[in-house]
């Protein structure tokens, strides 16, 4: 059952990790353009400018100053397109910036008697009045008024620049907001963003929509790791003549998330209050966060192989081990730096592929071996009649495969939530997927540390060179018993001797004597 079990999460896990690549978009209030070109999108020239989930604030009657208020907007500042030198003598069509709801889209584009469908007005659709040809096609909304919103402006006779007037767009409504520049001039081709940037703001700050949720999460994980924490290290300290190595182990993982969610926390809080990713903070909490999830799989792997428990250390396996871990954190810093502190979008799609599929792997590995070392340290157990050690080990397992279990589910659920959310109009729930990982973790921690918590009868789980250990008798299970002779080499008592009866009914010794008479 196990490895059927297992199986199917490792395959569950690969196709979660290559699905989850739409996700990995790093998100920022302050949207910089520097040099970004127009790409052919049917009938027009696009540049994707940014997508946030902003939630809706009260009109404001103060349009000078809606960060002060506390409103949500979206602010455009200074954003200049170029166009090349060869083409300064003649006025140009318009370069366009529209911002529409996502639930809107269907009212951007259009077609003419049921033809293809069209972002720029053609011809055939001027002639029905139903656009300006040369502009985009939109509809207004009828649930968002004033969406989608529309900027113009357009290059001047012998001028190389045009700059979108700067303003702000005040956000009545909740929603996932995009944004895209549009030019329908095909001698506009060579045109780029040269600069500028547009800043996104929510009423309770600059983080984005989508996760500002994450910053309360990460609060509540750092309180609910420093309550871990003060039990754990009062017991240390209470029992500290009796602390084995694998509590130390435990030790190192707690206090390596204690940090891990205090600098997520920090992080989240100082991008909702200035609108930037402070990245020396992201850098920390994504290294802190590598290294603990490194030191937890190691620590679960080398508890599945008995290490302290049954054996006093790991032989020929520990060179393999620290592989493994070195590999896994190197793959997942990588990743995870690039995820929060890179531009993803910037690199091609095979190339986030080359990164997420040597931690899908890794982390199947890891699930195959501890399995299959936790198969071996049980018959070991049961085989020497550990049955102390033997039950906390049961209690483990069962644990590890409610985890593997509950993570399944959770995968199949990641996959059915993303493959219907193509549009991210479910932006308000997507917290919560990074959150359960977090929280599924946090809980198989608290479950390791209740079984091997340090108290007065810690070394009763630890290994010992005593050969009485073989029988591990349990203290409030004592009880008398027969003197019986030594064991032998197989571990079986020596028959007694008797003496042989013949014939006669006399005994060999008998017989013996009478010989030697």
């Amino acid at each position: 059952m196990f490895r059927l079990l297992l199986r199917s999460m490792s395959s569950l896990f690969l196709f979660s990790a290559l699905f989850s690549i739409a996700g990995l978009l790093v998100e920022g209030s302050v949207h910089e353009y520097k040099g970004e070109k127009f790409v052919g999108r049917g009938n027009a020239l696009v540049v994707h400018g940014g997508s946030e989930g902003i939630y809706f604030s009260r009109p404001s009657s103060n349009l000078t100053d809606m960060a002060a208020n506390g409103d949500a907007f979206i602010r455009f500042e200074k954003v200049t397109f170029r166009r090349p030198e060869d083409l300064h003598n003649f006025t140009s069509g318009l370069v366009q910036a529209i911002i529409f709801e996502v639930e809107d889209r269907e009212l951007i584009g259009g077609s003419a008697y049921g033809g293809q469908r069209a972002i720029c007005c053609t011809p055939d659709l001027a002639k029905l009045d139903a656009c300006t040809q040369g502009e985009i096609i939109h509809r207004p909304s009828t649930t968002n008024p004033g969406f989608p919103y529309v900027l113009t402006t357009s290059f001047s006779l012998d001028k190389d620049m045009a700059i979108l007037p700067s303003r702000s767009i005040e956000i009545t409504k909740t929603g996932m907001y995009n944004l895209y520049f549009m030019i329908c001039d095909p001698n506009l081709k060579d045109v780029v963003v040269e600069e500028g940037k547009t800043i996104w703001k929510n009423p309770t700050g600059y983080l984005p929509g989508r996760m500002a949720p994450l910053m309360n999460f990460y609060a509540f994980m750092s309180i609910s790791f420093v309550i871990l924490g003060i039990f754990w290290f009062s017991q240390y300290a209470r029992f500290w003549k009796e602390v084995f190595p694998l509590q130390n182990c435990i030790t190192l993982v707690i206090t390596l998330g204690m940090f891990e969610m205090a600098l997520w926390y920090f992080d989240y809080a100082e991008f909702n209050e200035t609108g930037v990713r402070p990245t020396g903070t992201t850098v920390w909490a994504v290294t802190f966060g590598t290294v603990k999830r490194t030191v937890a799989r190691l620590v679960i792997l080398i508890v599945s192989m008995g290490y302290g428990v049954v054996r006093p250390t790991l032989g020929g396996l520990t060179s393999k081990v620290l592989m493994l871990g070195g590999t896994f954190f190197l793959t997942s810093e990588v990743l995870e730096l690039v995820e929060n502190v890179g531009a993803v979008s910037d690199i091609s799609g095979k190339a986030i592929l080359f990164l997420v599929l040597p931690v899908a792997l890794l982390d199947a590995f890891f699930i195959l071996w501890v399995f299959k070392s936790l198969s071996a340290t049980l018959n070991k157990l049961q085989a020497r009649r550990m049955m102390v050690k033997l039950d906390i080990y049961r209690k483990f397992t069962n644990a590890l495969a409610v985890a593997v279990v509950v993570s399944v589910g959770w995968i199949c659920y990641e996959l059915y939530f993303k493959s219907r959310d193509v549009y991210n109009e479910h932006w308000q729930n997507a917290w919560v997927i990074p959150a359960f990982w977090q929280f599924l973790s946090f809980s198989l921690l608290c479950v390791i540390c209740a079984l091997w918590a340090p108290s007065q009868n810690s070394m009763r789980y630890s290994y010992s060179d005593d050969t009485n250990e073989e029988f591990d008798k349990d203290e409030s299970s004592l009880r008398l018993i027969k003197p019986a002779s030594y064991p032998t080499k197989d571990g079986l008592h020596a028959p007694e001797s008797r003496p042989v009866t013949n014939s006669n009914g006399a005994t060999d010794g008998d017989t013996g004597e009478e010989k030697t008479a």
